[in-house]
């Protein structure tokens, strides 16, 4: 039986109950310190990397076919689409799924624009990275 892999990238900073939504639905099996720990408290059977190139490239040496976006609006499939269509020209073979949250208003400037001001973020986030950040110097 062939294994499917799905690929859950971004910048998550910080990760948020939103992202945290896309990867209960994409039962990711292939998507790190805090971010780990929330996705197994969830039960995922996903895994956490860090990458610092291409999708498509990454996608690619790790025989990754499907490549999963979150999205919580219009404005979101715009830009998600134009991505798409780039990584599809680097790897004709990767596909793109789109997942739309069910949590739209959540997003991770939101987050980090309600900590600038001191307001607690305790809702919008899982609990290992709340606990990261209220660890950090504000």
């Amino acid at each position: 039986m062939q294994h499917r892999i799905a690929l859950y990238a971004g910048s998550f900073d910080p990760f948020t109950n939103g992202h945290m939504d896309i990867l209960r639905k994409a039962d990711a099996e292939a998507m790190r310190g805090a971010i780990q720990a929330a996705v197994d408290a969830e039960g995922l059977p996903a895994r956490t990397v860090i990458h610092t190139g291409l999708v498509a490239d990454y996608c690619a040496q790790h025989g990754i076919r499907w490549y999963v976006r979150g999205l919580r609006n219009s404005a979101d499939y715009a830009y998600e689409e134009n991505l798409a269509q780039v990584n599809h020209l680097i790897d004709p073979s990767l596909e793109t799924i789109y997942l739309r949250s069910d949590e739209p208003a959540v997003s991770s400037s939101m987050v980090r624009e309600l900590m600038a001001f001191g307001k607690p973020v305790g809702q919008f986030v899982p609990g290992s990275v709340q606990k990261i950040i209220e660890s950090k110097p504000h």
